[in-house]
């Protein structure tokens, strides 16, 4: 699972991880500043053409890793019909999914090694007070990581249930995404231990 999560590599892995993190910040804060459905769009279309930049499979596998949203989504377009407050519920779901198109695209084209290094530089004040830093840094680079993956098989235990069930999957896949996502982290930590645990990662 240490590992790209893209299908194919792409002229974005070869930009630096802390550049993409911060253009990310910088996007992601830009989105909130807009409260027109017209930059919304314009936003999430121009999100849209980042990805396919990597190509009809890398944009593919990006988008498919959102399918987990739309229950979430509808949930959001039906209550703003409700409360009559269609255009701030179009606003929101668009902004929602232009800023996961990006977050995806930043995980997909960033190696979890250049994630570490940058919660790492982030981290540095803290390690100036006396701090210990690294175990912090590659949980939270870990949680990037897994997140979509996490996401993904949701999706596909979601799939394999309506495959077998004329009913909509619920609580009934909670359990094997539960111990899917243990088994993962079981295979990292092993991974782990094996180049000498947290420990040695700082060599």
């Amino acid at each position: 699972m240490i590992s790209l999560t893209s299908p194919v590599e792409i002229w974005a892995h070869r930009v630096p991880a802390g550049l993409k993190l911060a253009l990310l910040s910088l996007a992601t804060m830009a989105l909130f500043a807009l409260d027109s459905l017209f930059w919304q769009g314009l936003a999430l279309c121009g999100g849209a053409a980042l990805v396919f930049s990597g190509g009809q499979r890398f944009g593919a596998a990006n988008l498919g890793s959102l399918k987990v949203l739309w229950p979430f989504l509808l949930l959001l377009a039906v209550w703003h019909g409700v409360t009559g407050q269609v255009s701030e519920g179009a606003i929101v779901a668009l902004r929602l999914l232009t800023a996961l198109m990006l977050a995806n695209f930043v995980t997909m084209t960033s190696r979890l090694s250049d994630m570490v290094t940058v919660v790492s530089f982030l981290t540095a004040p803290l390690r100036k007070l006396g701090l210990p830093t690294r175990a912090l840094e590659l949980s939270i680079a870990l949680v990037i990581r897994f997140t979509p993956s996490i996401a993904q098989k949701g999706a596909q235990l979601s799939e394999a249930w309506q495959a077998r069930s004329t009913r909509r999957s619920r609580w009934q896949i909670v359990m094997p995404l539960a111990a899917s996502a243990l088994d993962d982290a079981e295979h990292v930590s092993e991974a782990l231990r094996a180049r000498g645990g947290v420990a040695a990662s700082q060599n």
